[in-house]
């Protein structure tokens, strides 16, 4: 097989295509399609004819463009003053969020009536068990998993309800 042909024969096809699949960038597809063609000339002898050779390359520079997009995804490079700052500020925005739909869910829990109420502020703020729950209640374990599971389904009710 003579590559040198293949590459004159097929070098727009291939270049054509990493242009659509990068979305029009042309550095990276030149850059992709010379990386195609050396990969396509250190194995030629892999070629096996089962398909078109524009096929095969198309493959192969498609191949290319996924280890890049792995490598690009993969080496994100940030300060590390900048990795901190943008750590620190997601961790408060999530602990914020969390306190406003705890306080949220605390609320609606307080509006419950009482076993439903008690076990789930049991469960919830003591960390109990649901053996522990049923315990403290007079009732048994099983009556305890119940009432919490009752519970948060109603909880899930009222809260779907704001949003």
């Amino acid at each position: 097989m003579d590559m040198k042909k293949v590459c004159e024969e097929y070098y727009q096809t291939v270049y054509g295509y990493l242009i659509t699949i990068t979305g029009g960038n042309y550095d990276l597809a030149e850059e992709l399609t010379q990386e195609t063609f050396y990969r396509a000339i250190k194995n030629a002898g892999k070629f096996r004819g089962d398909c078109k050779m524009s096929t095969w390359l198309c493959q192969i520079a498609k191949f290319g463009f996924y280890q890049h997009l792995d490598k690009k995804n993969r080496r994100k490079e940030v300060s590390m003053d900048t990795a901190i700052e943008q750590a620190a500020e997601q961790q408060l925005e999530k602990e914020y969020i969390s306190n406003e739909q705890k306080l949220e869910i605390y609320k609606k829990i307080q509006q419950l009536e009482s076993p439903t109420k008690d076990v789930l502020m049991l469960r919830l703020s003591g960390e109990l068990s649901f053996r522990e729950i049923g315990e403290i209640l007079g009732k048994t374990e099983n009556w305890a998993r119940v009432t919490f599971y009752r519970g948060k389904q109603m909880l899930g009710k009222e809260l779907g309800k704001d949003e």
